[in-house]
């Protein structure tokens, strides 16, 4: 290796909202000829995302699981995991001389995280939701920046989602399309609600898209067939960005991903929040814009289709997605790559 080389590890993931934020800061730091090392855990999706990819320089997934929701010696378990992993971490960042560690936040980053800390090397971090997870609150005290669309303090507020999103930008004016989305593991709670209001989105002539996941995709085609519904349904796919453009309106579940995704987009949404979600984050992702009057939130056990049609029947489509616009730069990830190497 020639110690002239620049290098960073990337850590975190879990989950599509964490690793599609690893994803974007690999991407940059690549065009900016760095050596990227990915370092993450055997749970979750992070291998499926990154084993393969070509940009990194080295990949490492350790055997780490989370500790919140654990039981007692399930706690005491993923701690020796983590201490473990954070010991093997330690040793790869003086043995790459890596310069800076950079975490998107779930519970892979940890070893990582305590590893950049513990051997004094720069440590960022990039919080993607409106409450900060438990990891990043301990760790964020030691970090050199912490970067999010909802902290006041934060340098850059954009969220760095992919460029594509911003190439597909158009004003909405009239309904013709209606998405919903679930995420790739589907939302039971707007499944059924899509099913119950897709007769009168006929009757309205508007189109229908809708991410079911894989659990109830069968169940979901039998019963649009039984409506005589011609619907656009996918449990998931590799195109979602182009059928998310065709949309006018979206129902949509509030991680920090699709919301800022819709954002840049221009699409006007109506969230309803997982409830379950960690701190209720998913709530208070979608009350930033809501305090805007730039979208709808409801409770996913309050959600009835009378709520949707006067929502249809009012909404100034044109006004929301010209400010949701607005409201999200596309070179967030550009900004925050900007300050970790500056």
């Amino acid at each position: 290796m020639n110690t002239l080389d620049k290098i960073v590890v990337i850590t975190g993931g879990g989950t599509g909202g964490h690793l599609s934020i690893a994803k974007s800061f690999i991407d940059e730091f690549y065009k900016r000829d760095y050596k990227i090392i990915f370092i993450g855990s055997t749970k979750g999706q992070d291998r499926a995302w990154f084993e393969s990819e070509e940009k990194l320089y080295k990949k490492y997934f350790f055997s780490t699981q989370g500790v919140v929701n654990q039981k007692f010696l399930g706690k005491i378990k993923s701690l020796f995991l983590i201490i473990k992993a954070t010991i093997n971490s330690i040793i790869i960042l003086k043995k790459y001389k890596v310069q800076k560690v950079i975490s998107v936040g779930g519970f892979s980053a940890a070893a990582a995280s305590f590893g950049a800390i513990l051997s004094n090397t720069d440590f960022y971090i990039h919080e993607q939701n409106s409450v900060m997870g438990k990891l990043n609150k301990i760790t964020s005290k030691k970090a050199k920046e912490v970067f999010s669309s909802y902290l006041t303090a934060s340098k850059v507020k954009d969220y760095p989602i992919k460029q594509e999103f911003f190439n597909f930008q158009r004003v909405r004016e009239e309904l013709k399309t209606i998405i919903f989305l679930g995420g790739s593991q589907g939302a039971t709670a707007i499944n059924e609600f899509a099913i119950q209001v897709a007769p009168i989105l006929k009757k309205l002539d508007i189109s229908i898209i809708h991410q079911c996941g894989k659990k109830d995709y069968i169940k979901l085609q039998e019963q649009y067939k039984i409506l005589d519904i011609d619907v656009d349904l996918f449990d998931f796919s590799t195109s979602l960005l182009q059928k998310m453009t065709k949309a006018d309106f979206a129902v949509s579940r509030s991680g920090a991903s699709t919301l800022w995704e819709l954002t840049a987009l221009g699409i006007p949404t109506l969230f309803v929040p997982y409830p379950y979600a960690a701190a209720n984050h998913q709530y208070y992702n979608a009350l930033v814009l809501k305090k805007q009057n730039l979208c709808f939130i409801v409770d996913q056990d309050k959600l009835t289709k009378e709520i949707l049609e006067n929502i249809l029947n009012n909404v100034n489509l044109k006004y929301i997605s010209e400010n949701l616009i607005k409201t999200i730069d596309k070179d967030g990830i550009k900004k925050i790559v900007d300050i970790i190497i500056n």
